[in-house]
């Protein structure tokens, strides 16, 4: 199970990723690009996904994953239930949200200094 406590770190620690706190609603942030955000309970993480993708990731595993409310599909944007997930698929949907929104050089720098992935 994941937990935000499992995320703030990498959040915090992603080049150019500094955390804000909208509304009561902790978000992560590259410049003014929301990549990652959190619901006040802190039970849901919306995250950066590409459009196209997101439907096939839903109905691969609908009890972790569901779309946005009809107001942010035009957003490259789905969520994710924290309770469904483990800690390091978590990181890894992070880390690849924070990857839509760098520069790919970032990305690449990232990759050499963390091989095995977002630990």
């Amino acid at each position: 199970m994941a937990a935000l406590d499992d995320l703030l770190p990498l959040g915090t620690e992603l080049e150019r990723s500094y955390p804000v706190h909208v509304h009561g609603r902790l978000k992560f942030r590259v410049k003014q690009i929301v990549y990652v955000a959190f619901s006040r309970d802190e039970t849901v993480m919306g995250f950066a996904f590409p459009k196209e993708e997101r439907a096939a990731l839903v109905a691969s595993e609908p009890h972790k994953f569901h779309l946005p409310p009809p107001s942010d599909l035009r957003f490259n944007w789905v969520h994710a239930d924290l309770v469904a997930l483990e800690a390091s698929e978590a990181r890894e949907l992070v880390v690849d949200a924070w990857r839509m929104v760098v520069p790919k050089k970032v990305s690449r720098a990232y990759d050499l200094a963390h091989p095995d992935g977002p630990g």
